[in-house]
């Protein structure tokens, strides 16, 4: 998850810089006004899932948009899909396989303005050791002292071997998911 808020952040930030705020480092994630969630088909049936907590740092200046950098961090084990057997049976080798690789991270690595508050983070995106490029699509929303970030991607969990053995028939359980993200930092005093 680190590295999602790294490729979501310097987005984020971005779209700060190119709303015409005013100057200011957006650097101080407030993780209880922060989420990350995602979403995805199983049997045909839409499911929700979230992570419990997640580390996200950034920093982010409008006015220096070529600085950017965001890094987003996450446990597999903080996971909540809703259901206690599904949380324990995707930390196993065939899902998550924590024991192996106890994080997924995304770092960011460029910003790119989509046109009014939209924006686009280029990163990287770690899972079970595999590391693809994601682009990451997102709004920032300066409210005072705040920095609103929203933003969404899709992954293919099976370009991560999120899902092996059995769990590849996606007919079971989709390929595609999708990640959302919610972060809320203050500016830099």
């Amino acid at each position: 998850m680190k590295n999602l808020l790294r490729y979501f952040l310097p987005p984020l930030l971005l779209a700060g810089a190119m709303s015409g705020t005013h100057a200011a480092e957006f650097n101080r994630v407030q993780p209880d006004k922060s989420a990350l969630t995602f979403a995805y088909r199983q049997m045909g049936v839409p499911m929700e899932g979230k992570f419990r907590k997640f580390a996200a740092h950034i920093a982010f200046d409008p006015n220096k948009l070529s600085a950017a950098q965001a890094q987003i961090e996450i446990n597999p084990a903080d996971i909540d899909t809703g259901l206690s057997d599904a949380d324990a049976e995707v930390l196993g080798k065939l899902w998550f396989n924590i024991k192996a690789y106890p994080s997924a991270q995304f770092v960011a690595t460029g910003v790119k303005a989509l046109g009014g508050n939209r924006y686009e983070a280029s990163g990287k995106l770690t899972i079970k050791g595999k590391t693809q490029d994601v682009p990451v699509i997102f709004t920032f929303k300066p409210e005072g002292v705040l920095g609103i970030f929203d933003g969404a991607f899709t992954l293919k969990r099976l370009d991560y071997a999120i899902g092996e053995g059995e769990w590849t028939d996606v007919s079971a359980v989709a390929n595609e998911v999708q990640v959302k993200f919610h972060i809320v930092a203050n500016a830099a005093k």
